[in-house]
């Protein structure tokens, strides 16, 4: 199997992984149903949105180490972004962006990509205000952005899968 046909199963394997993960935290948030809900449940649920949230950061990652050999050195997902500006795909451009952006945002919190996230119009996810979350324990990156939703995992790997198809064609 060569490295790029690696890419197209990680990323799928990432989907299903993710899949379990949101249906896990779905399910303890309907246990809980709006209450604060056990010690070990709201353990539980911290951890599972913790495994999403390092899911979707790796499958990024991985995505851009996999893929950097197209272009010489530099920024990639700049680099990325130009290409599919330049061959008319600015939509499929813009997701790459706006999902690097919130990648960005989990991996290292508040900063240049979650101010740009905030003061964007995005309809991708939910980009939530830091002054808005309450928690005992201070805010987490996850918190920043709305990851816990079937569609930031899906929204994420399809559009890592349509980059990918247009950097191999």
């Amino acid at each position: 199997m060569t490295t790029a046909q690696n890419v197209v199963q990680l990323v799928n394997d990432a989907r299903t992984n993710a899949k379990t993960l949101e249906d896990r935290v779905s399910l303890l948030r309907g246990q809980m149903a709006g209450q604060s809900g056990s010690e070990s449940q709201s353990d539980e649920l911290r951890v599972a949105i913790s495994e999403l949230e390092l899911a979707a950061v790796d499958v990024f990652t991985l995505f851009e180490s996999r893929m950097q050999s197209h272009f010489k050195r530099g920024p990639f997902s700049r680099k990325l972004k130009a290409a599919l500006i330049a061959s008319g795909q600015a939509d499929l451009a813009d997701r790459v962006h706006n999902f690097y952006l919130a990648i960005n945002v989990l991996k290292h919190g508040k900063g240049a990509s979650y101010r740009e996230l905030l003061g964007s119009s995005n309809p991708l996810f939910r980009v939530n205000s830091a002054e808005d979350i309450s928690s005992e324990d201070g805010w987490t990156p996850a918190e920043l952005i709305e990851i816990c939703i079937p569609d930031f995992f899906d929204g994420l790997t399809v559009t890592l899968l349509e980059a990918y198809a247009f950097l191999e064609k």
